[in-house]
């Protein structure tokens, strides 16, 4: 282990024996946690962390990345680590003793927000040292390299789709990027690739091509049942709560969700009720939670 690295199994909190979609999973929800713009009050950590969580998942995600992280760890990617240590090196750094290690990743906060028309760098690629310094092939079977830019996009531009004017080195293009991307998804366009990082939404959360949202109801309607307008990423919709429906019941919108980005159909709304408790009641209300009470309710 490198010093002052921690083990990307443990950044994404998953096991060693974690399955490609158990990965990506974990990697989903740590994003949506440690997304700087959810941590504004230390956006400084949160975006070390953030950084971490993609660097992990970078390397965790592409099947020839892990197996030479599982057999040599983060030496995997540092030069001049000694003969056996690093399996790239060939026992001597390329680069001299006073380089340092070429395998950096890179980030930046400073993509583009809604209509800035900036792109920002992606994500830098250990195994492109390849290409730079022994010409053309890379072991790993890599198709020809191309530039990688990241935006930054609304959440529901991502659900939807949107049509965005971006400055690459220094040409302004029109991009088009389809309904149903998810963040960290890929875009290849004809000179070079498009990572996306979408921002959180005020009330929905996303798996994939499923929504979440937590909404509130009335003791009386949990108790009674009713009908209550539900937000969705289009229309809201009326649905009927059931008479005796318990705090944290969950309801299904079959596709309510996100647009697949490849293939047809969507995915599902998954609604969370839960009663909210009154904080300010009249007397007259009081006397009468009083008496539920007495009849144990």
């Amino acid at each position: 282990m490198a010093a002052g690295k921690s083990d990307y199994y443990d950044i994404l909190a998953v096991d060693k024996a974690a399955t490609a979609e158990e990965i990506k999973k974990s990697y989903r929800r740590q994003a949506l946690e440690w997304h700087p713009d959810k941590h504004k009050d230390n956006k400084e950590a949160a975006e070390k962390r953030f950084k971490e969580i993609n660097e992990a998942y970078q390397v965790l995600a592409d099947p020839e990345k892990r197996r030479a992280y599982d057999q040599f760890g983060h030496q995997a990617f540092a030069p001049g680590g000694g003969r056996g240590a690093n399996p790239f090196a060939g026992g001597q750094s390329p680069f001299g003793s006073g380089q340092g290690s070429p395998f950096t990743y890179t980030y930046s906060t400073s993509g583009p927000s809604a209509g800035s028309g900036q792109a920002g760098f992606d994500f830098g690629d250990p195994f492109e040292i390849f290409e730079q310094f022994f010409g053309g092939g890379s072991p790993f079977g890599r198709a020809q390299r191309v530039p990688r830019y990241s935006i930054s996009i609304d959440f529901m531009e991502a659900v939807k789709g949107v049509e965005k004017e971006v400055s690459i080195n220094g040409k302004k293009r029109k991009i088009k990027i389809p309904a149903g991307v998810d963040e960290g998804s890929r875009i290849q366009f004809d000179d070079f690739t498009l990572s996306v990082d979408i921002k959180p939404h005020e009330i929905f959360e996303r798996d994939g091509a499923d929504i979440y949202v937590r909404v509130e109801i009335t003791y009386s309607l949990a108790t009674l049942g009713g009908y209550i307008e539900i937000p969705t990423v289009d229309d809201p919709v009326k649905i009927k709560v059931r008479a005796g429906t318990k705090s944290g019941s969950m309801i299904r919108l079959r596709e309510r969700g996100v647009k697949h980005l490849r293939g047809g159909g969507r995915g599902d709304e998954y609604v969370r009720l839960v009663v909210g408790v009154s904080t300010k009641l009249t007397r007259e209300q009081k006397r009468l939670v009083s008496e539920l009470k007495e009849h144990g309710l």
